[in-house]
């Protein structure tokens, strides 16, 4: 049994060195076999089209940038101001909204591509168009940041089209909260409007009824002769709006015939209504409210965006280098199946 061993082992040692020998003696073929692989690596690295990438991070805006939508929201106003939060979750809806995806799709992709690729099916290019656009949500140490990424083969475009996109995104979110801001205050106007309409409505009933009295009160002065304020009459000269008492005719017919004339010709209750220059003021400041968008930012750009300048793929060193070892290992296989159909043959002649 001994003996077996040493020899299974010599002959593995000697199989091992015949295989080196017939490996190294076919040199040329591995050699030949890597160098034709690493060829078409390095043409298909060279002759690719390369892809450069455009990154722009977002962030969200300050308080001054939204000063302009809290223009008259506060306490005093029934209105809450928007925070920060609300503006930018606003604006980050529409960043990630399928609408606008599918609107600059329609809009900026396709009419880019040849009329050759605009001929494939919608379907498949939509699906290339989303691995080139990319929008990536906050991460753990970046909660509230952003980021658009393009890919394509024009630097510039890549750059253009991270900017266009966020601009659109932004577009939309400013209108949208634009249009909250301003139906919001046309609400609170048209509410301010029916309160000034009840007070003059309230007023002009009131003057009416008061006018009622008043001629009451001077019919019964006409009949008791009484021209001037009688001696025992306390009653003051008063033309209001405001309900009068049961011994207005102590007045005198003179002073009940004027106040009736005076109630009679008046154009407006405006002037004796309170509170009424502070709602009218109130009311013509919402129906008035303008919202100027040049004057707001839903995002705040953290850096600056940079034409690239190198591609990201193909990565050709790395190509390259991938394509030499697989070429390598090619070869070598090769030259083994060789060797052993060569080692097959001899041992088939020598018995």
């Amino acid at each position: 049994m001994p003996n077996n061993r040493v020899e299974t082992q010599g002959t593995d040692e000697i199989d091992l060195i015949a295989l080196a020998r017939g490996l190294w003696g076919q040199k040329l073929l591995i050699l030949a076999v890597t160098l034709l692989v690493a060829v078409g690596a390095a043409a298909y690295a060279y002759l690719s089209k390369p892809v450069y990438q455009a990154q722009l991070f977002i962030m969200p805006p300050t308080q001054n940038g939204i000063a302009e939508l809290n223009y008259g929201r506060g306490k005093s106003t029934e209105l809450e101001p928007y925070s920060i939060k609300h503006v930018y979750d606003v604006f980050a809806r529409n960043l990630q909204g399928e609408s606008l995806r599918q609107t600059f799709f329609n809009e900026v992709y396709l009419p880019s591509l040849d009329e050759s690729e605009r001929k494939g099916a919608l379907d498949r290019l939509y699906e290339r168009f989303s691995r080139e656009l990319v929008i990536k949500g906050p991460g753990k140490d970046t909660p509230d940041r952003y980021s658009v990424t393009v890919q394509g083969g024009d630097p510039v475009r890549a750059t253009e089209w991270a900017k266009a996109y966020v601009a659109r995104a932004s577009e939309a979110a400013e209108s949208e909260l634009i249009k909250n801001v301003t139906a919001e205050a046309a609400v609170r106007a048209r509410n301010l409007e029916q309160r000034i309409v009840g007070l003059r409505e309230t007023a002009q009933r009131i003057r009416e009824d008061r006018i009622q009295q008043l001629r009451e009160a001077l019919k019964i002065a006409e009949a008791i002769g009484l021209t001037g304020p009688s001696i025992n009459s306390t009653a003051a000269v008063d033309i209001t709006v405001e309900t009068g008492n049961k011994m207005d005719y102590q007045r005198g017919s003179k002073a009940l015939a004027a106040e009736v004339k005076a109630l009679e010709s008046r154009a407006s209750d405006d002037a004796f209504i309170s509170d009424l220059r502070s709602l009218q003021m109130r009311y013509s400041f919402y129906r008035k409210l303008n919202i100027d968008p040049e004057s707001i930012s839903v995002y705040r750009q953290d850096g600056s965006v940079e034409v690239p300048q190198s591609p990201i793929k193909p990565r050709k060193a790395f190509i390259l280098l991938l394509g030499i070892i697989a070429g390598g290992m090619l070869g070598s296989f090769i030259a083994l199946i060789r060797f052993s159909v060569i080692r097959s043959k001899e041992q088939k002649l020598k018995s």
